[in-house]
């Protein structure tokens, strides 16, 4: 069974309901980026950024994995699936992928302010006094500005054994997760979905750029590695 790597981002939870967090003047619901997702900024404010993904975490609650996520799972009957996120919800466990990497954190765990292994499945808000087990205050298990990405190398370990990448809803301009699409052997066939696509066709070898949003361009992706 050939192993299929897919690339994730906030477009393919878009369609879901869930913001993008960053508009077109950088901010994330209006706040600035590094006000709400940087170890600076939860030391200056914490009950700030605390409230900031207590709402994030909140809105999982009300919405539900779109049809993107569901044709991940359906491939998964093809082939050997591994999906690398950008994303924090859990919506593509929630649509029953089972092997899901998650590069920047996941919303429903919290940690350890003070030991970045110590862990915990959280569903409900975080509270100033909200401790963990080393007694330090909790805080979201969100990969911050200016924090190393633990996941990186298990996800460049994956990467370089696909047979087909796939890359859905990211730019690929974040920096490390957009460095993975260099890890795989020269002649991997490569489909990038995007409805405004900024990479060009000839950018890398054997590309192919569906030009949709997640839903229907996941649905041409099936079409295309089944038939």
């Amino acid at each position: 069974m050939k192993k299929l790597v897919v690339l994730t981002g906030a477009g393919i939870s878009a369609e879901s309901g869930i913001n993008t967090f960053r508009d077109v003047n950088g901010l994330w619901e209006g706040h600035d980026i590094m006000q709400v997702a940087s170890p600076q900024g939860f030391a200056k404010n914490p009950n700030l950024v605390l409230d900031f993904y207590n709402k994030r975490r909140s809105q999982l609650f009300d919405v539900l994995p779109n049809k993107a996520h569901h044709n991940l799972k359906k491939l998964e009957t093809y082939f050997d699936v591994h999906i690398i996120t950008q994303n924090v919800d859990n919506l593509h466990e929630r649509a029953k992928s089972l092997n899901v990497l998650h590069l920047h954190g996941e919303l429903l765990k919290a940690r350890s302010s003070n030991d970045e292994h110590l862990i915990c499945d959280w569903s409900k808000d975080i509270f100033l006094g909200d401790l963990a087990e080393d007694g330090s205050q909790l805080r979201p298990h969100i990969v911050w500005f200016g924090e190393d990405v633990p996941m990186l190398e298990k996800a460049i370990q994956i990467t370089e054994k696909a047979d087909i990448l796939v890359i859905i809803g990211t730019s690929m301009q974040v920096y490390p997760a957009a460095s993975l699409v260099n890890f795989v052997s020269k002649n991997t066939p490569i489909y990038f979905i995007d409805p405004k696509p900024v990479v060009e066709k000839n950018a890398l070898n054997n590309l192919t750029i569906i030009k949709d949003v997640a839903s229907l361009g996941t649905d041409k992706l099936l079409n295309i590695l089944l038939h």
